[in-house]
């Protein structure tokens, strides 16, 4: 399939970058606490469709829209006067750049097929701030970024077609995004929903306390539910800053329980009740080295959108239709 670049018009792992940048931007309108020396970038335009990755896969106009957030690309780094900043910055090239080439490209590439995609660009916070494995820094450094994410899918929302279904998806601070998009939207935007995706990202009890739009899949075609998955090698390296969910579903055989499915016939995926995650034997995950001692070391953190891309480019298509189904869409 050819992608094309849409946008939507104004009246639409953490995965790591192992280099630290330096570089300057921004103008003089930009946000700087003297008092810490930090810098923070200017906020996007989403009126700007440099702002977007987009791409129409939908040749017959029964499929979804999905509105995916990307993970972490950024290390800490410092202007040319010398600040640091916590956050990518959406107006370096550079930046954008990491986003779209190491990810945003390859997920549009399979999940846009039969569907349109979606994707802005926004200040994710730096590796740093999960690397402290401290949940009040995650928090206080994500508020800006899910302040972000909240106002593209609001741009996003007010000029789609509301009749398709929508799938939310994000993966690792992406998948943090999309928690709390899930407490931010209606009750009419839910009613729209056919299914978010929490890829390498935890919902907890409490998010389910606060948000009633968290309803966890329980099978292979039910709307309205949230995906939620991280995988292992073993229990024992389970990241509770990540990992510690309280949901998790297979995305092999759509199972919740202990039911062992085979993935690319020599991979066994199997949910751990207990722990909440998917365990993955006959697997080495070599392609995704040791990154500075804190992910991927027995958790399989990096695979999470890809080693199940076949799997989530179905199960979409799959909701996608049950969702038309269930509003008499489809006969």
């Amino acid at each position: 399939m050819k992608q094309r670049i849409l946008w939507l018009p104004a009246t639409i792992i953490i995965i790591c970058c192992t280099c630290a940048l330096t570089c300057c931007s921004g103008g003089k309108d930009n946000p700087v606490d003297a008092e810490r020396q930090t810098f923070v970038p200017k906020s996007p335009d989403y009126d700007d469709p440099t702002m977007w990755v987009t791409a129409d896969g939908d040749t017959d106009g029964m499929g979804a829209d999905i509105f995916y957030v990307v993970s972490t690309w950024e290390d800490d780094w410092t202007t040319t006067d010398g600040k640091i900043c916590h956050y990518a910055d959406v107006w370096n090239p550079e930046h954008r750049a990491h986003m779209a080439d190491l990810e945003l490209n390859k997920i549009a590439a399979y999940m846009s097929r039969g569907n349109r995609f979606f994707a802005p660009y926004y200040r994710h916070t730096t590796i740093q701030a999960f690397m402290s494995n401290s949940e009040d820094t995650v928090y206080q450094r994500t508020r800006l970024s899910v302040e972000d994410v909240i106002e593209a899918f609001d741009h996003f929302q007010a000029q789609r077609d509301t009749s398709r279904p929508l799938i939310l998806a994000g993966f690792s601070q992406g998948g943090l995004a999309v928690v709390e998009l899930l407490k931010h939207i209606s009750d009419d935007t839910y009613a729209q929903l056919a299914a978010a995706y929490v890829m390498g990202y935890k919902v907890t009890k409490a998010d389910m306390e606060k948000c009633r739009h968290i309803r966890p899949a329980e099978g292979e075609a039910d709307t309205g539910v949230t995906i939620c998955y991280n995988t292992v090698k073993d229990v024992k390296y389970v990241l509770p800053l990540i990992a510690g969910s309280a949901i998790c579903i297979n995305p092999v055989n759509w199972h919740t329980d202990a039911t062992p499915a085979i993935l690319h016939d020599t991979i066994t995926i199997t949910v751990s009740p207990e722990h909440h995650v998917l365990v993955a034997t006959g697997y080495s995950a070599s392609e995704y080295p040791p990154f500075r001692g804190f992910l991927n070391v027995g958790d399989i953190h990096s695979c999470e959108p890809w080693l199940y891309s076949e799997c989530l480019e179905k199960n979409i298509s799959v909701r996608a239709r049950a969702w038309r189904e269930k509003n008499g869409q489809l006969r």
